[in-house]
């Protein structure tokens, strides 16, 4: 949104379009020449990675206000798990069997879109990594409730286009995963991890150590898939070590399916205590 009512001053688009009316001479084809905030290849110079930095954080930011997205639900997962309909190429079994979660996901996302819509859809917008597997499950439930969702992208050598479910207004690109991160959870008013990899371990230990440390509120912080990640890590083993809390193991809770997650996501403010909650 640019409203220059306020300001007295000739706005900036006005001079970035003006060069295109200048005469053609070779101290105006001079990088020199060009308006700083327009040359391309003087913002990507390691000396303004600071610059770069802050405008990852505002781009993102002001849109979001702007459309007025007070709260979102973040979803975590895989790239890789395929949709049920596709299982029979993923790469291993295990993969293939972990495609319930696409569905999973995309009924979570289905449900929670239709709560946020009683909220003229600016809360608990669902928000996810913008790619395929579970990313792609979670706006594409969105849509099916007919709501909008965020997509966060990242540049990488693979794997990593936006899929066709994300809203294009709020279809972002990142180069700096750590501000990435931060816009994940800026506004999360739940966290949900299905399934995944490397990156998906990365987000989920984040957030749970900004909520271990008291960094960030405590919210709604759902694993699917209990068997899965059970396998995957000793839960227990840790506390045991005693190089985490035993009450560090209750910053999240474990659903199987999306009636379970949204229905912990609920109650979640009155549930308290470990042994009563579903999943342990």
């Amino acid at each position: 949104m640019n409203d220059h009512r306020l300001s007295p001053f000739r706005d900036a688009h006005t001079d970035r379009d003006a060069a295109e009316l200048i005469p053609d001479t070779p101290q105006t084809r001079a990088p020199a020449y060009q308006l700083a905030f327009a040359d391309e290849d003087f913002m990507c110079r390691d000396e303004l990675r600071p610059v770069r930095l802050q405008l990852e954080l505002l781009k993102p930011d002001m849109i979001l206000d702007e459309r007025g997205i007070e709260s979102t639900v973040v979803l975590f997962g895989g790239a890789r798990i395929p949709e049920p309909a596709k299982k029979d190429g993923a790469r291993t079994k295990t993969l293939a069997d972990l495609s319930k979660f696409y569905d999973e996901a995309r009924e979570f996302s289905k449900l929670m879109t239709e709560k946020s819509l009683e909220s003229y859809g600016k809360q608990n917008v669902i928000v996810t990594g913008g790619g395929p597997g579970v990313m792609e499950a979670g706006n594409r439930g969105a849509m099916d409730a007919g709501g909008a969702s965020i997509g966060l992208n990242i540049v990488l050598p693979h794997e990593q286009a936006p899929n066709e479910y994300v809203t294009p207004d709020l279809c972002f690109n990142f180069h700096y995963f750590a501000i990435r991160k931060m816009h994940f959870l800026m506004r999360a008013s739940a966290i949900c991890v299905f399934p995944g990899g490397f990156g998906t371990m990365d987000e989920m230990f984040e957030a749970l150590t900004l909520i271990q440390t008291g960094r960030m509120k405590r919210v709604p912080f759902l694993l699917f898939g209990k068997d899965f990640w059970t396998k995957i890590i000793n839960w227990d083993a840790l506390a045991d070590a005693g190089t985490i809390s035993a009450e560090d193991l209750e910053l999240f809770r474990f659903v199987d399916t999306a009636q379970e997650a949204v229905a912990l996501i609920e109650t979640w403010p009155t549930a308290d205590c470990r042994e009563d909650m579903p999943g342990r």
